[in-house]
């Protein structure tokens, strides 16, 4: 069983990633490996709705970290979404970056947990928060839970490890992830390994 973790942050070892960590390091304990893939500092481009990746089995045209990410995420049995708050929202590079891999590649992680975090100097968490979590709703994923909403506060990492609540939080979100992988590692083979499929109707609201 292993967990991909996403750290959104331009800082490859700042807040974001220090809250990733403790998730990691929990997992780890409970014999649950996970791997963080930072973003970078390259631009990433938005979806720009080609339909490339509908041809191509879902390879993006923007040839970039995101298709990485992608062949990453197939392999994965879990996900946690990590990243900072601008301007009381997710960076825009995560943001951009998670358009285009749930777009391209959302059928590979369906039924599978997820959570997302968020790191803050002050404000602008739950906002942030909420953004990421649609994410993991729109696409028939489990959503990982915790003892609070998944946030850490500070302005460096030294500050994240003196959020103790931020602490316990990330712990949470790790020992909860363990439980859910193993529980459905358990039911692999049976009639709970995955739901019964209700097909998907679109509609707008013209008709």
């Amino acid at each position: 069983m292993k967990v991909l973790m996403i750290n959104g942050s331009p800082h490859q070892f700042g807040c974001t990633y220090t809250a990733l960590k403790i998730i990691a390091e929990e997992l780890n304990s409970q014999g649950v490996e996970s791997e963080i893939v930072w973003l970078g500092v390259k631009p990433i481009a938005g979806c720009i709705s080609c339909l490339n990746c509908r041809k191509t089995g879902g390879v993006c045209a923007f040839n970039d970290i995101v298709n990485e990410i992608a062949q990453k995420a197939k392999e994965a049995d879990g996900y946690v979404f990590g990243a900072p708050v601008h301007y009381s929202s997710p960076n825009g590079a995560m943001i951009c970056a998670l358009d285009r891999l749930f777009y391209s590649n959302g059928a590979s992680m369906q039924f599978k947990p997820a959570a997302s975090i968020v790191s803050a100097r002050r404000a602008g968490t739950t906002a942030s928060y909420d953004v990421l979590n649609k994410y993991i709703g729109i696409n028939n994923m489990i959503q990982v839970p915790s003892t609070y909403w998944n946030m850490v506060h500070g302005n460096s990492p030294e500050d994240v490890l003196k959020d103790e609540e931020g602490v316990c939080i990330m712990r949470a979100i790790g020992s909860n992830m363990a439980w859910i992988l193993k529980l459905l590692n358990g039911a692999k083979g049976t009639d709970l390994e995955k739901p019964i499929i209700i097909p998907k109707v679109r509609t707008n609201f013209i008709k």
